[in-house]
């Protein structure tokens, strides 16, 4: 299954302050805040929501095809994800700009306040699919995740005029964007990705209601923290997919993308939506353990056994078919 991963691509500056924001808000003063928090220590990591995506699905044995905008600095991180069974030959290398950079800070709860400098992923807009399709044989899948808004609308309808069908994953710019282009790229998505806390936000924004947006996609797919996940279709009941016990919790970030990692791995394998959502609670639990989006190994015997552990082992069987894990 060729599948193209777009979206951002970057480096991540990842900050832990040791107490909770909540603590240094005066709820009287919320329209005018002014805080600065004094954080113990810089965490510098490679990121991006494609990237970090298309990272897990090499760990777990495919070749994703990675699409998104670089500067020259990207050479380093290119022989990274390409050691990773990463396809990068369809990355855009800006002549002017640096590789984008993600900046957050983690409080004592796992709260987080990011900010996002965007660099060369603004030139992901002059990106064409068409070529990329040539060049493999055609697309089975588009991932539409967090980019420059212009490249995430014009993904969109290309895979809809091409006849590709596409993941609509708008997550992290749904706060930038208005409701009638959130609309443009859900729309007959054939799968959309969101947490519970983005669920409500894209309901709001759209004016739809949740039965609205279900026949609108195919599978809707809700990522709910600590409680697992969700996956709806219209006229089936909902199945809800239990979390992988962690062995820890060190940081947040990244999860989502790995789930989506999980999750897309095991559907270009062919298995049940049940699997998938298994695979991706379990590919997410790994980088919960770690600082970082992608600095997490997958040991094939030992994904098999948290695996069986978590999910039993008629549900490990199915996945010992297919994942290829790097690693013994």
């Amino acid at each position: 299954m060729r599948i193209a991963v777009t979206g951002s691509i970057a480096t991540d500056q990842l900050m832990t302050f040791p107490g909770r924001f909540a603590d240094q808000l005066v709820a009287e003063q919320l329209d005018r805040v002014s805080l600065s928090f004094l954080v113990d220590d810089l965490q510098v990591r490679r990121g991006g929501c494609a990237a970090n995506i298309a990272f897990g699905m090499g760990c777990l044995g495919l070749t994703p095809i990675l699409v998104g905008a670089v500067g020259a600095d990207f050479a380093d991180y290119r022989s990274w994800l390409e050691r990773h069974g990463v396809d990068c030959a369809s990355v855009h290398v800006s002549e002017l700009r640096h590789t984008a950079r993600f900046l957050c800070t983690t409080d004592e709860e796992h709260n987080q306040i990011a900010s996002f400098y965007t660099g060369a992923m603004a030139e992901a807009r002059e990106i064409e699919l068409g070529p990329i399709a040539d060049r493999l044989g055609g697309l089975d899948l588009v991932l539409i995740s967090p980019n420059d808004p212009d490249a995430m609308l014009r993904h969109t309808d290309e895979s809809r005029s091409r006849g590709i069908p596409f993941a609509a994953d708008p997550s992290q710019q749904l706060a930038r964007m208005p409701g009638d282009q959130i609309r443009q790229l859900i729309e007959g998505a054939a799968y959309l990705f969101s947490n519970d806390y983005e669920k409500g936000m894209i309901e709001q924004k759209t004016g739809w209601s949740d039965e609205d947006v279900l026949s609108r996609v195919g599978v809707r797919i809700t990522t709910l923290g600590p409680k697992g996940a969700r996956i709806d279709q219209v006229g089936e009941p909902s199945l809800h997919i239990s979390p992988a016990p962690e062995l820890g919790k060190a940081d947040p970030t990244g999860v989502g993308d790995a789930f989506r990692a999980g999750f897309l791995s095991a559907l270009a394998w062919g298995l049940s939506l049940e699997r998938c959502g298994q695979v991706g609670n379990l590919t997410a639990t790994h980088v919960l353990e770690r600082i970082g989006c992608q600095e997490y190994e997958l040991g094939q015997q030992a994904f098999l056994d948290r695996f069986s552990g978590a999910y039993g082992k008629a549900a490990a069987a199915e996945v010992a078919e297919h994942v290829r894990c790097y690693h013994p």
